[in-house]
């Protein structure tokens, strides 16, 4: 039996024991070592505001559809940040060079559940970095995606960028910004995670709780703004505010989840008025400019490459290291209480 984090209805989460798959030709099996809690995407899910729960994504009109068809719950090892150790390699596949072999460390998107079976083909290019702390490898999906943001934000050397969100992704992005050699002015509401994005990058930080950083930020640039923002945090609150903060025909990359309706989004102000360019950064592609030369392996790569040469370092993220038997609490307090962690991470026996 494998346990695996359950959540049965929206803010109620179980841990549940469920049978260990057999394996199959071409498959590989995985003991879950360390499994990284999204302080988003899984709390909308947790919460109830993920539109799979109400709609069906229709791959061929992309677009949600009013119908039963999408997810509902109980939702069973939902997770994208899993680190384990190959235990058993299906006998047909067994010495393939490009299958890891028993005893190796790898990271891969499986959920939160003790154990799991792949294909192989789905473990190439995923073998946890020689010398890399296995925790910090977690982050290979997440380090994606804020580089997938600052990739979409096509920053140039020099360049003010305002990165609206200091949790874990922001925090991040903020460090990626920096080694691209653009000066971050890093908001947040949250004196903890601005203190944080000094330690990882941010030249200046700002108080989001005034309501002003769009001001301040043109002060700091003499009047002209930021050259771009990447919104982060999934408010709109603060999307309308990174709006504020650039440049005429400067660029704003949404990058947070966003649930529900805008509210405080205002795009008759200075969206309107500046001819501001607001593009989506979503980890299902790459920025069309870079599609030739990126894809998400290289995202993905690149951020453990960064993370392996000690240029970021994503385990410094890491607040809790909770016991898998205690998921229940760490989704209570990442949702109740969320100015008290970063990155949660989930442990397996």
């Amino acid at each position: 039996m494998s346990q695996t984090v359950q959540i049965t209805s929206p803010r109620q989460v179980e841990v549940i024991d469920e049978p260990t798959p057999d394996l199959s030709a071409g498959q590989v099996r995985i003991r879950t070592t360390y499994s990284g809690i999204s302080a988003g995407t899984e709390l909308t899910a947790y919460r109830g505001s993920n539109p799979y729960l109400n709609r069906t994504w229709d791959p061929h009109l992309r677009m949600f559809v009013e119908d039963s068809g999408g997810f509902g719950y109980p939702v069973a090892g939902l997770g994208y940040s899993e680190v384990g150790q190959v235990v058993e390699v299906a006998p047909d596949i067994a010495g393939d060079p490009g299958v890891p072999p028993v005893g190796t460390h790898v990271w891969g998107i499986w959920g939160h559940r003790g154990e799991a079976v792949l294909p192989a083909e789905k473990l190439r290019g995923c073998t946890v970095p020689p010398g890399l702390d296995p925790i910090a490898a977690t982050f290979a999906r997440v380090g994606a995606v804020a580089l997938n943001a600052v990739l979409a934000a096509d920053i140039h050397l020099g360049e003010t960028v305002a990165v609206f969100g200091q949790g874990v992704l922001g925090l991040l992005a903020t460090r990626l910004v920096r080694l691209s050699g653009g000066t971050v002015v890093a908001v947040d509401a949250v004196p903890g995670r601005l203190q944080k994005a000094l330690e990882y990058g941010a030249d200046t930080v700002l108080d989001a709780r005034d309501g002003t950083a769009g001001q301040q930020i043109r002060k700091l640039t003499d009047g002209r703004g930021a050259d771009v923002a990447i919104e982060i945090s999934g408010s709109y609150r603060a999307l309308h505010e990174a709006i504020r903060s650039v440049a005429v025909s400067g660029r704003v990359v949404a990058a947070g989840f966003y649930q529900g309706d805008g509210a405080g989004l205002r795009l008759g102000d200075e969206f309107h008025h500046n001819r501001v360019e607001l593009i989506c950064s979503q980890i299902g592609g790459v920025p069309p400019a870079v599609a030739g030369r990126w894809d998400q392996s290289r995202l993905n790569q690149t951020f453990l490459r960064l993370a392996s040469d000690h240029r970021i370092d994503p385990a410094g993220l890491v607040t809790h290291v909770i016991p898998v038997q205690e998921a229940p609490a760490a989704y209570h307090m990442l949702d109740r209480n969320p100015y008290d962690a970063l990155q949660v991470v989930l442990t397996f026996p």
